[in-house]
């Protein structure tokens, strides 16, 4: 046996404290660079805390300390079931990140990433390849991406119909104190189907700038949504999303109003007359309502819906990958190839 291996399997705890404040450790703090990486998010075993000294790659006292309490936990799990450091498989890690007590993870599922890194990092450094903390990360990965393409809903031509038809609306009219009436349900008319007919999501929706809406269309009739991370969801990328004429119509009317109600800041659809940012949840509810008064039983009535929609029918009508995913903003095709696999009808899953 590898004389390191055989001191990691009997002394794992002095090893491991020896090893987190080494230049040993310092040196798994980063991976070569590879071609085709996932995005941040995709990769269970890459992200490392921002408290490891960026020159030197050494955590500081207090990570130390975490560090330690971490594996503290890993060692007397494998002392539990008679694990051995060099002999792990995957699955044995799964397990142990994983694992249950009653109702609850004993490890949270903000922790486990850092788990699966961390052990990562010493297998890097008993030079034992393939790890089984990488493999067991991929693995949890593709789990979690098969529970989430599994509940992918997306609505029929009849149910989009029926959604617009439903969609909120009120008359222009004021209220006797002076104030506008009925704003917010034009607005959300509006966001709503900028949601559905460009497949914004409601974390870039909330965000979207007057600036950036093109007021003339193009060749083919289009209104560009050129989407930038200002004011959205810290993974959102720059990319332009297309509007039909119809839904653009609907937004150049709600932006008429939004300039005569004198609004300040330069948010498309504000949360309030002030100025503020909608918050996303509000968005969800306000989606979910008109599902409801379109009386569309779906297993999943907020923006995602709306976006599996946009997403699965941009495929049918033969848009190419390559083009879906930079209108909806994504980073791999791969995960616009999901909308035309696991896309299902609401009407087949809702009922």
């Amino acid at each position: 046996m590898n004389a390191l291996h055989e001191l990691w399997d009997k002394q794992p705890t002095k090893q491991f404290e020896q090893f987190v404040v080494s230049k040993e450790f310092a040196a798994t703090s980063k991976r070569p660079k590879q071609e085709n990486a996932r995005p941040p998010g995709e990769d269970a075993v890459t992200a490392d805390p921002p408290s490891e000294d960026t020159v030197t790659g050494l955590p500081g006292e207090d990570t130390v300390t975490v560090y330690k309490a971490m594996f503290g936990k890993f060692v007397r799990w494998m002392t539990k079931h008679d694990k051995r450091m060099s002999t792990l498989t995957p699955e044995d890690i799964i397990t142990f990140v994983t694992a249950r007590q009653g109702d609850e993870p004993t490890i949270n599922s903000s922790i486990e990433y850092r788990y699966l890194r961390l052990l990562d990092r010493c297998y890097t450094y008993l030079k034992i390849s393939p790890s089984p903390a990488s493999v067991a990360g991929g693995i949890i990965w593709r789990n979690q991406q098969v529970k989430r393409d599994a509940g992918m809903v997306a609505l029929t031509q009849e149910e989009q119909e029926r959604f617009i038809k439903a969609l909120p609306d009120a008359p222009l009219r004021q209220l006797p104190n002076g104030l506008p009436a009925g704003w917010k349900r034009r607005r959300d008319r509006a966001m709503q189907l900028v949601m559905l007919t460009g497949g914004v999501k409601p974390a870039e929706v909330v965000g979207i700038h007057i600036q950036e809406l093109d007021r003339t269309p193009n060749t083919e009739g289009f209104y560009k949504l050129k989407i930038t991370p200002v004011d959205k969801h810290e993974t959102s990328y720059k990319h332009e999303a297309l509007l039909p004429g119809f839904a653009a119509d609907e937004v150049f009317s709600w932006l008429m109003e939004r300039t005569g109600l004198q609004i300040p800041g330069d948010l498309l659809f504000p949360g309030k007359l002030n100025g503020s940012k909608l918050d996303p949840s509000t968005v969800y509810r306000q989606v979910n309502q008109t599902f409801k008064r379109a009386g569309i039983n779906a297993t999943r009535t907020g923006g995602r819906t709306l976006r599996n929609t946009y997403a699965r029918d941009e495929l049918d009508k033969g848009t190419p990958v390559t083009e879906l995913t930079k209108r909806l903003g994504l980073a791999l095709e791969r995960s616009t190839l999901r909308y035309k696999q696991r896309a299902t009808n609401a009407k087949e899953t809702g009922t």
